[in-house]
């Protein structure tokens, strides 16, 4: 990238809009402002003025303060390190500007995303010769950035030609020269162990691939009922209280992803608060060590700059790409992308654009899709296959799923778990709504739990999802007549439907047996709720009254089992499948019995 930089001097200052004459300046390269040296962006151009929006508040700073264009856009670094840190919207490390500044980041402070001062131990990749043909993605060597992290040092786009020398194993810094490439017109590049990439364009591939496998989150309602597939696109739409933040955080802790990235995109303060504190404290489940040695955070609360809130997306989905690049299978979760669109309105607004829906820009839609696109499966170019998952909460005002953000981002998904105010005030959580959530993903994932839990699980789900539906339908004739309505097979129904809902759906992050559920436990919960329920019906359409099945101990027990016994006490979810044919069959026998004594009476 050119490091050309060009001074200039600013016109007019709209909020976090700001106008400098900087000539020869580009579209999006990155701009210091004011005396403080505030950053910012270019993000139009009108002969030679520029229109920049600023990272950062411009209070204070006074038309005739000088500008000075960078000469790159806006970019991240990429590279050791990033592992386990915490960012700001532009890739600030909020760490290390706290030791700098206090507890308030002081406008201007400049404080590079990697250390420049640690050494990582570099192991070179022993096929790799002098004189061979490199291009982007080859991997030049390793680095061992966290326990749990094999950190691929690899050719950045862009470069490609002879291999001059790659550097004997030993410690480097990141700025250190470990190979030397001469392209085609020979030009000779120096690569070190970092690159930089502007956020706005997204990351090259060989080719886009389709998933295959599931993201298993150890959370019921979203494998058994919604599945999410590793590359894929979601959303997690819900009103206030419903619960958004903690389903991400499950999905951040529990999900079988190589690489977990946190975008908190203008979310209040206490509960990015929470999730800086509580994810260093947490154990990965997977490899017995810290959680943030395979986590990345990016924190960018509701009261900091509404254009960092903008970046900040853009920002996590790029490092994203990088360790997809590496074959990682990797989750972004971005709470919330209402923020960030919100932010879009507010500049649209400042830069006198014409406003559509409810005063969003009329870009609205192409940008969210630019962004959900860069999710996906995908080939690289040296590593094999690696994955995005992008999953992002929607916060619609009073939870109005018609309002342009939820509906626009409804046409790009392909998993939508949408969560029920009523739902969350009758603690029923998750609070993911089954009657209007949906996933295009059953077909791809049920090959996959065909092969690796069982072949009658997509008979089972659906099932469920029947008995589910017919539970909404009788609901609504309880609701105008009562139950007395109703007859024995259809309060049947309602029992079965409670079953799943209780025993099955309904799932405690704070329970620390049940708040994750390993997929043989979920089928298994499943498979219990629906035998019990067909089992119900036989006996039901023999006349057994469906008050003496209601009060069966094994219907309390199935409701309490999912926090009885954890995903390693399998044997004894099991087990109880003997009490309910014996439960059953004793049942039967009884009435059988009865029967025949009125019969001979």
């Amino acid at each position: 990238m050119s490091e050309t930089k060009r001074t200039g001097v600013i016109r007019d200052i709209n909020g976090p809009i700001v106008t400098v004459e900087l000539p020869g300046v580009r579209s999006g390269e990155q701009v210091k402002i004011g005396n403080l040296g505030l950053f910012g962006e270019v993000i139009s151009l009108r002969g030679q003025l520029a229109v920049v929006q600023t990272y950062e508040s411009t209070d204070g700073v006074r038309p005739g303060e000088p500008a000075q264009g960078l000469g790159w856009p806006l970019s991240v670094e990429l590279g050791p390190g990033l592992m386990g840190g915490i960012f700001d919207g532009v890739q600030r490390p909020l760490e290390k500007i706290a030791l700098e500044s206090g507890d308030y980041i002081r406008r201007g402070i400049s404080v590079p995303a990697l250390d420049r001062a640690r050494e990582w131990e570099f192991e070179p990749n022993r096929e790799l010769s002098p004189g061979g043909k490199v291009g982007p993605g080859v991997v030049l060597g390793v680095v061992q950035e966290t326990t749990t992290v094999l950190h691929r040092i690899m050719v950045p786009p862009g470069v490609e030609g002879e291999l001059l020398e790659v550097a004997p194993a030993g410690a480097y810094d990141i700025e250190s020269t470990i190979a030397r490439v001469r392209d085609p017109r020979g030009i000779s590049h120096r690569l070190s162990m970092y690159q930089r990439w502007p956020v706005r364009k997204p990351r090259p591939y060989l080719r886009r691939d389709d998933g295959i496998s599931p993201l298993i989150t150890g959370q019921r309602v979203i494998d058994t009922f919604f599945p999410q597939l590793k590359g894929g696109k979601g959303a997690v739409p819900g009103p206030f209280g419903a619960g958004k933040t903690v389903v991400q955080q499950q999905i951040a802790r529990w999900s079988n992803a190589d690489i977990v990235i946190y975008v908190g995109c203008g979310e209040r303060g206490n509960e990015l608060v929470d999730v800086l504190e509580s994810f260093p404290e947490l154990d990965d489940p997977y490899t017995g060590r810290k959680l943030m040695e395979r986590t990345l955070l990016v924190a960018n609360t509701s009261n900091m700059p509404v254009v960092a809130r903008e970046a900040s997306v853009y920002v996590g989905i790029t490092m994203a790409e990088y360790y997809r690049d590496m074959g990682y299978d990797v989750v972004m979760l971005a709470d919330s992308t209402s923020r960030w669109a919100e932010a879009l309105r507010e500049v649209s607004g400042r830069l006198g654009q014409m406003p559509v829906e409810e005063g969003y820009p009329a870009y609205l839609a192409s940008r969210l899709a630019a962004v959900y696109e860069r999710a996906g499966r995908v080939e690289t170019y040296a590593a094999g296959s690696g994955s995005v998952t992008l999953i992002g909460a929607v916060s619609p005002p009073g939870g109005d799923f018609s309002e342009p953000v939820t509906s626009h981002t409804k046409d790009i998904i392909e998993t939508f778990w949408a969560l029920s105010k009523e739902l969350a005030d009758a603690r029923h959580y998750p609070s993911i709504d089954w009657v209007t959530s949906f996933s295009k993903h059953v077909q791809t994932a049920a090959q996959w739990w065909h092969k690796e839990i069982d072949p009658d699980w997509e008979k089972r789900r659906t099932a469920a999802l029947a008995l589910l539906a017919r539970d909404a339908e009788l609901s609504r004739i309880v609701n105008l007549v009562g139950p007395e309505a109703l007859s024995d097979a259809q309060r049947w129904e309602l029992e079965g439907a409670s079953l799943i809902k209780e025993g099955v759906l309904q799932q405690s992050a704070l329970d620390e047996i049940d708040t994750f559920c390993s997929p043989q436990k979920q089928y298994a919960l499943l498979d219990l709720a629906i035998t019990i329920y067909k089992r119900g019906a036989a006996l039901i359409k023999l006349g057994v009254p469906v008050s003496e099945l209601q009060h069966l101990p094994l219907m309390a027990k199935m409701r309490r089992l999912k926090s009885m016994y954890s995903s390693e006490q399998l044997d004894q979810v099991f087990a109880f499948r003997a009490e309910v044919d014996h439960a059953m069959e004793s049942v039967r026998i009884e009435y059988a019995k009865s029967d025949q004594h009125e019969h001979n009476a």
